[in-house]
């Protein structure tokens, strides 16, 4: 299949309430846009088990069915938050959740861990703290450099035949390794950091994706809320808050980068739609392939991400965002020096 054809697909299941785009390469189809759950584990502020129930309900109000999570998301509580909502229903979602990042037990560093015995075990363990027998989509979180990729691959490809998984998927990886990946087998997705002020994707992991026939799944489309309609403030920011020291969110960068949104939150306003609902438009007209998956703790919020897929995005309009936010115009860098590490650069 070509990647032009992807949104020609369509699931039978809601497509009155959102439009669907394929997900995994035996062709389940989702929501062209899911829900990223990691606020679920308070890393933008405190939440509750009761705030992220009402989330995921107005999701399946919305049509929203594919969702993210992951083992280290508050050490399993975002996986725990789902499946207390969920009660073993596994139907009302296709789950993505991950596993490969892993602290020292003695020391508490931050390392990886893409061994088979590992990957296993902390599948086993999610499985559980959501209430399912298998996910839909199961991503190494960050590459173990220890180990080829290839042998990795081995080990999904076992899972996915014992049926705990459906779909393999890779985060923040390469092109590179992404081809070395899918020389082995079929790999899924491939989800990155990709947004209106972070585009290091377009330069070889989009165009990677189209071609072998993999979903691109951008996580953090809407800048870490960066281009929601009120400006996050860092001075209330709580110490748990995953921005707190991030570059993008202290000054000078900070108030350089508002300085900037705020033109294209007015032209938002001139188009009769909201900034989040134009950013991931755009970055639904980046590709057929692409599955958005923004984060909120607000099932108010949920609408606004909705309304994107309804957004009649034309090249004139493209070329006036491009206008307003040239590429490279955010500053600061994406992470800090600690989080970069295990992140595949390329290009």
């Amino acid at each position: 299949m070509h990647s032009a054809d992807w949104t020609e697909l369509r699931c039978i299941k809601r497509t009155d309430l959102l439009k669907q785009r394929r997900l995994l390469t035996d062709g389940t189809m989702v929501s062209e846009i899911g829900l990223g759950c990691l606020s679920f584990a308070g890393f933008y502020g405190p939440t509750s088990e009761v705030a992220s129930h009402e989330t995921l309900a107005k999701a399946l109000d919305l049509g929203i069915n594919f969702i993210d999570t992951a083992n280290v998301y508050g050490m399993g509580k975002s996986e725990s938050m789902i499946g207390s909502f969920l009660k073993g229903n596994a139907d009302k979602f296709a789950i993505a959740t991950k596993a490969g990042i892993a602290r020292d037990p003695k020391t508490g560093v931050r390392g990886f861990n893409n061994k088979p015995d590992h990957l296993r075990a902390e599948l086993e363990k999610s499985l559980k703290r959501l209430g399912v027998d298998h996910v839909a989509l199961y991503y190494i979180h960050r590459r173990d450099p220890d180990l080829e990729i290839e042998e990795v691959m081995e080990t999904l490809l076992a899972l996915k035949a014992e049926g705990k998984i459906r779909g393999i998927g890779f985060s923040e990886i390469s092109p590179a390794s992404l081809r070395r990946a899918a020389s082995v087998g079929p790999v899924d997705a491939v989800q990155s950091e990709y947004s209106l002020w972070t585009r290091t994707p377009d330069l070889g992991m989009v165009q990677t994706c189209a071609e072998l026939d993999v979903a691109f799944v951008p996580f953090s489309p809407l800048g870490r809320g960066i281009f929601a309609s009120k400006t996050p403030d860092p001075g209330q920011f709580e110490d748990t808050d995953f921005r707190i020291a991030n570059p993008r969110f202290t000054e000078p960068n900070f108030s350089f980068n508002v300085a900037m949104v705020e033109g294209f939150k007015a032209y938002a306003a001139d188009l009769g739609t909201t900034p989040i609902a134009l950013s991931l438009a755009w970055c639904l007209a980046q590709g057929g392939h692409l599955l958005p998956i923004p984060g909120t703790r607000s099932a108010d919020h949920l609408a606004e991400c909705a309304a994107a897929s309804e957004f009649k995005m034309t090249d004139d309009i493209k070329a006036e965002i491009e206008r307003i936010l040239p590429v490279g115009w955010a500053h600061g860098d994406r992470y800090t020096r600690a989080q970069w590490v295990g992140v595949e650069n390329y290009c």
